[in-house]
């Protein structure tokens, strides 16, 4: 925590210098193409009174605050409205966020005894039988989330996430669903399977096996998990419901993306340590989770997952480092979250004026869309049964890339094994694009390239295709980039994957460009 002196040195940085020309946000001028959220509590404001103007003076524009966690009410909604009414006279907007079902594991921080679902709430049960609390959906919960969003209304709140995380997956690349007795005989009947289908169901889980038995229990579960949240949302229409979901969300969670098309989502991402988000490989599986989920959502209704968890274990630079995830993914509104136990306040020094050079920056780029020739693709295989675990590398090759739906019918089109294995299978077709992959075995399969996952391959790979990229702009150092191109406004983002200051030369036919970069900063390059 941070003292009064403390607060005052902060406060003085950010009416320096280090913010001059830039405009707090106002109700009626809020930033048109990049705002800042801020998950803080109503405990946190009232034991650190400096912490509302530091967050007023630091260019925060939304407060989210917490209303129900995991089927309990630990903040009053007095308390919450009296802060609204404060940060509303400062032109900072507050809404509501909750657990509706429940984390599988401490997510909040600082208040434990909230961490287990209560005891009128069915708890999931995994595949091996036993019993666990969260990312489970039953009526009963679905019908308390009701309340919540009715409550929500009444207060003259209009925005609500459902939060950290709507899921029905315990983790990342697990295949979810909750095998309780209710669930199971659901299920059966529905689809008119038997206990041998049923224990025929359980092997292809464990085996990640796609077959008829284990389409229909995703598509079951993503039932579940959409009808709760349609049931929520016809509650309260007039509150705009929103979900979060995890690292690489998808089907196999629950989560049919397509099924919130409209709503507000907050893209799925994980790195929330400096442990997990140093490696480049941490930065490009970050960047690659959140341009798959951008598939799903237009950039207005798109919001971050900047977190750091626990609260003092991501650094202030790598915080600001996260800030360039939502630039390249046109993401318009950062969440920065960190449980319930605030990131340290000294943070914002570093985080005021990274904020400000991101919202210049997304000005400048907003809409447009990233072109190139190295393709970023998450197919049916990987969302529907496998382990979410990216081929991203290619993403900091200083070659510039595109997100594509489909295989594309030029390029490169780098491949998780699981949408590897669809293209052996003849499931997945190219319609041009040369395949590409890193991590299988067999590293001779006839027509698909083999490029290992590290940076010395990509780099070699990378000086092969060169002579091929005519028109196209690449950093020719080999050095970790992020090389985004926007050919309609003739403009590169370079984001810099190193901790030191770099030099990059920007190649473009005959013509070369020579920018330095901070580390882990980003800069913009006219071509």
């Amino acid at each position: 925590m941070t003292n009064r002196r403390d607060f005052l040195k902060i406060s003085t940085i950010l009416g320096s210098a280090a913010l001059v020309g830039y405009t707090p946000a106002t109700a009626s001028g809020r930033g048109k193409y990049r705002s800042f959220s801020l998950c803080t509590n109503t405990e946190t404001l009232n034991k650190n009174p400096g912490f509302f103007d530091l967050i007023v003076s630091s260019g925060v524009t939304d407060i989210w605050m917490p209303l129900f966690l995991n089927g309990y009410w630990p903040y009053p909604m007095e308390d919450i409205l009296r802060w609204k009414g404060r940060f509303e006279k400062k032109g900072v907007e507050v809404q509501i966020l909750t657990v509706p079902l429940g984390h599988p594991g401490n997510s909040l921080g600082g208040l434990p005894e909230f961490e287990s679902t209560p005891k009128n709430w069915p708890r999931g049960v995994d595949i091996d039988g036993n019993k666990y609390s969260g990312t489970s959906v039953h009526p009963v919960i679905t019908q308390e989330n009701i309340s919540v969003i009715q409550k929500v209304s009444k207060s003259g709140f209009n925005k609500l996430f459902l939060d950290d995380d709507f899921r029905l997956s315990r983790t990342p690349g697990k295949i979810g669903g909750c095998f309780c007795d209710d669930h199971q005989k659901e299920f059966l009947s529905k689809y008119g399977y038997n206990e041998k289908d049923w224990i025929a169901l359980k092997q292809n889980i464990k085996n990640r096996e796609m077959n008829s038995i284990l389409t229909n229990w995703i598509n079951f579960n993503c039932d579940q998990l959409t009808g709760s949240f349609r049931a929520q949302q016809a509650a309260a229409p007039d509150v705009q419901l929103g979900i979060m979901v995890m690292y690489l969300g998808s089907e196999k969670a629950g989560i049919r993306l397509g099924d919130y098309k409209g709503s507000l989502m907050r893209v799925g991402e994980l790195m929330f340590d400096d442990r997990s988000i140093t490696p480049v490989k941490g930065k490009t599986d970050e960047l690659f989770s959140a341009l798959f989920h951008r598939r799903f959502v237009t950039p207005e209704l798109a919001y971050s997952e900047t977190t750091a968890y626990p609260a003092d274990k991501l650094s202030a630079k790598n915080m600001a480092a996260k800030l360039h995830i939502s630039t390249i993914s046109d993401i318009r509104n950062t969440m920065m979250m960190s449980g319930l136990e605030p990131f340290p306040f000294s943070h914002w020094s570093t985080l005021a004026p990274a904020m400000k050079k991101a919202a210049a920056m997304h000005q400048k780029i907003a809409g447009q869309h990233p072109c190139g020739p190295f393709k970023h693709y998450w197919g049916e295989g990987s969302r529907m049964v496998g382990d979410d675990q990216p081929n991203s590398l290619f993403l900091a090759s200083g070659i510039p890339f595109e997100v594509t739906d489909t295989p594309a019918a030029d390029g490169w089109t780098f491949l998780s094994d699981f949408d590897l294995n669809d293209v052996i299978s003849g499931k997945l077709e190219s319609k041009g694009t040369k395949f590409v992959y890193g991590s299988a075995t067999d590293k001779k399969l006839n027509g698909i390239r083999f490029v290992s996952q590290n940076l010395n391959g990509i780099f070699t790979f990378k000086h092969e295709i060169i002579p091929q990229l005519k028109g196209v702009p690449y950093v020719a150092e080999d050095k970790p980039v992020v090389c985004t191109w926007y050919p309609k406004i003739k403009t590169l983002l370079l984001w810099n994957l190193s901790e030191n200051k770099e030099t990059f030369t920007v190649k473009l036919d005959e013509r070369k460009y020579s920018v330095e970069i901070g580390g882990l900063d980003a800069e913009l390059v006219r071509l």
